[in-house]
């Protein structure tokens, strides 16, 4: 086990702390306003991971920490002597989730990415809607709902991650190429979709602490920037918050929005690679190893 000193957890710790305070406390002021930014608090409303939790800094399994006083209070760590690290019985207990994890993650990784859907969840997800219906109620619709019609009817709907689907409207389900459930979505996802690259956030404060907060965070800021393009190519109107639209209803749309979608993907894939060998890790701590699903 490798071990850190005090002052260099300490020295990362505080590092982490700095990123991290100046966005928790825009999500802080916001929650006291009682005001909902439909970009920014995605991360918060619909992730579960709370601001107190994303406040703590986690080194990983496999690394411990001396003279740790407040990680001996976390759940999954243990101490021994001076030294404070994650557990085994703790790694033990989420074998099952490790082991699933890296089995869609591993599907992943090997898929040839897909970037032929423009984006067009959000659409389905209010097609033939009036604007008193629509998921993000506080932004108005920027097309009417006969041209939103037009737009998901003018073409297959090519959603590939089952939890923009179950959003879908009931009427707009049969027009995707696939009726996606959970229990075939690691038949499915594949990296060129906005969403399953946003979901790596989840999927490593899931594993938390058994995943770093270095890796966490990367996952973070790389979900914060796909939500910003997953926002502007909606049929919704942002301009009260300054974020113009990628008409995706366009060629020029579509072009741009698939150009961003590459550039994510690559970055998705460089920490899906990190998300792997870090779960690998855990694994060989409990003397497993990771077993692709058939």
């Amino acid at each position: 086990m490798k071990v850190l000193s005090g002052s260099e957890w300490q020295a990362e710790r505080a590092a982490h702390q700095s990123f991290v305070q100046p966005i928790l406390s825009q999500v802080r002021q916001r929650k006291a306003r009682g005001v909902e930014h439909p970009i920014e608090d995605f991360l918060w409303t619909y992730y579960s991971f709370k601001p107190t939790q994303f406040e703590r800094w986690h080194p990983g399994a496999g690394i411990g920490l001396h003279d740790a006083l407040e990680h001996r209070n976390y759940k999954g760590y243990t101490t021994q002597g001076d030294v404070t690290a994650v557990s085994r019985d703790f790694l033990v207990r989420r074998s099952e989730s490790l082991h699933w994890m890296w089995s869609l993650q591993h599907a992943m990784q090997a898929r040839e990415p897909k970037f032929g859907c423009f984006g067009l969840h959000e659409w389905a997800m209010v097609y033939r809607l009036e604007q008193s219906d629509v998921r993000h109620e506080q932004a108005p619709l920027r097309l009417q709902p006969s041209e939103i019609a037009e737009v998901v009817e003018a073409q297959e709907l090519k959603c590939t991650h089952f939890d923009a689907f179950r959003f879908y409207v009931p009427q707009a389900r049969s027009l995707n190429h696939l009726m996606l459930t959970r229990e075939t979505q690691l038949d499915n996802e594949q990296s060129g979709c906005l969403h399953a690259n946003m979901d790596l956030y989840k999927w490593a404060y899931k594993l938390s602490p058994i995943i770093s907060t270095n890796l966490l965070t990367e996952t973070f800021v790389l979900a914060r920037e796909i939500r910003l393009l997953d926002m502007q190519a909606t049929p919704y109107d942002l301009s009260e918050w300054d974020v113009p639209p990628v008409r995706v209803e366009t060629p020029e749309g579509k072009s741009e929005y698939v150009t961003r979608q590459r550039e994510f993907s690559t970055r998705a894939q460089r920490l899906r690679m990190t998300l792997l060998e870090q779960i690998e890790q855990a694994l060989h701590l409990i003397d497993e190893e990771p077993v692709a699903a058939p």
